[in-house]
């Protein structure tokens, strides 16, 4: 397997669970909301554009495996699954990992991915306090 091919399921991933986990199954035909999350929006073109270049076969695997990453509640898991989908297209279409590399944003050096998906989620590389839910009030110092 090329680098590139690693670097691209590597990149893409996070879009990929993030769009699953907030759409479920429905990633594949949802029509993109303005309001979306552009990290969610990203995911699915990614999934739709796996989706425009296979065969029926491919085309019933991926919804198959979309389908169990929606209902796992182990993320790690359901990136592992999305990624081996996507290595295994990108490894037979050299214009999909074109497609890849441009919509993706490049990579940059020491960067670091964070996402948060669905309703109160927080993410966060460095944070001091983090309140979600109703009710509840910050500590005072």
């Amino acid at each position: 397997m090329s680098a590139e091919i690693v670097q691209l399921v590597e990149h893409a991933g996070p879009y990929l669970t993030t769009a699953v986990g907030a759409y479920g199954a429905a990633v594949l035909t949802r029509v993109e909301d303005t309001a979306a999350d552009a990290t969610v929006t990203l995911g699915q073109r990614i999934l739709r554009a796996v989706w425009r270049r296979g065969d029926e076969a491919g085309r019933a695997e991926l919804e198959q495996v979309v389908n169990e990453a929606a209902d796992e509640r182990d993320e790690s898991y359901s990136a592992a699954v999305l990624g081996r989908l996507l290595r295994r297209a990108l490894q037979e279409d050299a214009g999909l990992r074109a497609e890849l590399s441009a919509m993706l944003p490049a990579p940059t050096a020491g960067s670091v991915t964070i996402t948060a998906s669905g309703d109160r989620s927080i993410a966060a590389q460095h944070i001091g306090t983090a309140i979600t839910g109703d009710g509840h009030t910050a500590p005072q110092p």
